[in-house]
């Protein structure tokens, strides 16, 4: 899975969460980095922070989704803002779900489970 926030405490808190339950995580802090990574490595899973320096967890879904191995990888937006409902439909994030901060780790961690195991076998 790929974890993308830029607030070390956040990051380190959910990789110790995510590998406790088996999950292989690769941490990056930047948007452009979590493209690069994502199209180079294509996670089963994606947290992705909403602010982000340079390009925002948004922008980063619109062009993941573009990408063929990534259009129907699950993500998770991590957000201190309630999403408006209405832009997300319109900005081509495809389904994707939102945590809203603070959050659970552990309810995190169970939704991105239930998210990998209900993906369609490739």
């Amino acid at each position: 899975m790929l974890l993308v926030d830029d607030d070390p405490v956040i990051t380190r808190l959910l990789e110790v969460n995510f590998r406790l339950v088996g999950f292989r995580v690769a941490a990056v802090s930047r948007g452009d980095v979590a493209l690069e990574r994502a199209r180079a490595v294509p996670p089963n899973a994606i947290v992705l922070d909403v602010m982000l320096p340079g390009m925002g967890g948004y922008e980063v879904c619109r062009q993941m989704r573009l990408i063929p191995a990534l259009a129907d990888v699950p993500i998770v937006f991590l957000t201190a803002r309630s999403p408006n409902e209405e832009e997300v439909a319109l900005g081509g994030l495809g389904p994707v779900d939102f945590v809203g901060k603070p959050f659970e780790p552990a309810d995190l961690v169970e939704l991105v489970r239930q998210r990998v195991a209900e993906r369609p076998s490739s």
